[in-house]
């Protein structure tokens, strides 16, 4: 290894070993143990290396006061058309580097820090989520939208319409027939939403304000904090009937048609114990779990064998329903 050492600064590490007929996964290994954590090993300066003074002219000239605000490709290209050559670009990057400068040099908009809505629903009908999502139609750039509200306790769709455009007009009309067939009571219902200009839009606060119903909004520039929505679009998006493109806003409403009356009294949704969401809106969910828990006992009684800790128990309705339930306190 020594050897190797002593040769390699003046024909490289790869010669010196294949000299010796050393691997140089060992000699680099028996490197690394001998050098000290106090001193570590530094790479030689290479001989094409810029200079010291040279390094400081280049440092000068991005800091000045025109090119400050440059990024380095930006200026080596200047500089070039100047006929003046100091580096290249990728040696500008790496003086910055060594200077701790290599960041975005431009001004940045800087986001201030929004309070996430923490809602909770124990019931149906206290916090409805709804949102808006485009449907393909037969051409090219063509779409028709979607509007859906859902109560989160019970995923229950308590209205949806399909438009050929996203507007304030409507989405009034929905809430409030959503509202009057739910018969919401004033101060009862919270609704939530995204930060579309329909959610935003000064008729459907109104309309709020109107009946009693409190709104609240996602974060900017979050994705998550709708998540009940975005869940009931997915399910919608994946089921296997779900077409490419719609030819028509009417084979859309067909479609739509099938599929929530479908949704709501057919489909187990895994959040809700595999009950149908009408059954959890309505009350029915206890009974249906207490007629599942005496199938389960049956089969129990019958074949104990093949219950093998113990008798299966059919899980629980939650008892809370949270869009960003608040974190722990931490002693």
């Amino acid at each position: 290894m020594a050897a190797v050492d002593k040769l390699a600064p003046d024909v490289g590490t790869k010669t010196a070993c294949k000299s010796f007929g050393i691997s140089r996964a060992s000699v680099y290994r028996h490197r690394g143990k001998t050098d000290s954590p106090e001193t570590p090993r530094r790479r030689k300066a290479p001989p094409r290396a810029l200079s010291e003074p040279k390094r400081h002219e280049v440092l000068d000239t991005l800091h000045s006061e025109r090119f400050q605000d440059k990024a380095p490709l930006e200026v080596y290209a200047t500089l070039l058309d100047e006929g003046r050559y100091l580096c290249s670009a990728r040696t500008m990057y790496r003086i910055l580097d060594d200077n701790a400068e290599v960041k975005e040099r431009r001004d940045q908009l800087s986001h201030p820090a929004y309070k996430k809505p923490e809602l909770l629903a124990i019931a149906p009908n206290q916090v409805w989520s709804w949102d808006i999502t485009k449907l393909l139609g037969p051409v090219k750039w063509s779409y028709f939208y979607l509007y859906v509200i859902l109560d989160i306790f019970s995923r229950y769709v308590v209205g949806w319409m399909l438009a050929h455009r996203e507007s304030a007009a409507l989405a009034k009309e929905l809430i409030a027939a959503a509202c009057a067939k739910q018969n919401v009571q004033r101060g009862q219902l919270t609704i939530h939403a995204d930060r579309g200009s329909s959610m935003k839009s000064k008729p459907v606060a109104f309309l709020m304000a109107d009946l009693g119903v409190t709104k609240t909004h996602s974060r900017p520039y979050t994705s998550d904090d709708n998540p009940f929505s975005e869940a009931q679009f997915k399910t919608l998006k994946y089921r296997p009937d779900f077409p490419d493109r719609f030819g028509s806003i009417e084979d859309a409403r067909l479609f739509c048609r099938e599929f929530f009356p479908w949704y709501n009294d057919e489909h187990k949704h895994t959040g809700i114990c595999l009950l149908p969401p009408s059954a959890v809106h309505y009350g029915k969910a206890e009974s249906l779990i207490a007629s599942r828990q005496t199938v389960l006992d049956r089969a129990y009684e019958l074949t104990p064998e093949r219950f093998v800790r113990k008798p299966a128990t059919h899980e629980s309705m939650p008892k809370a329903v949270w869009i960003n339930p608040p974190k722990p306190a931490t002693s």
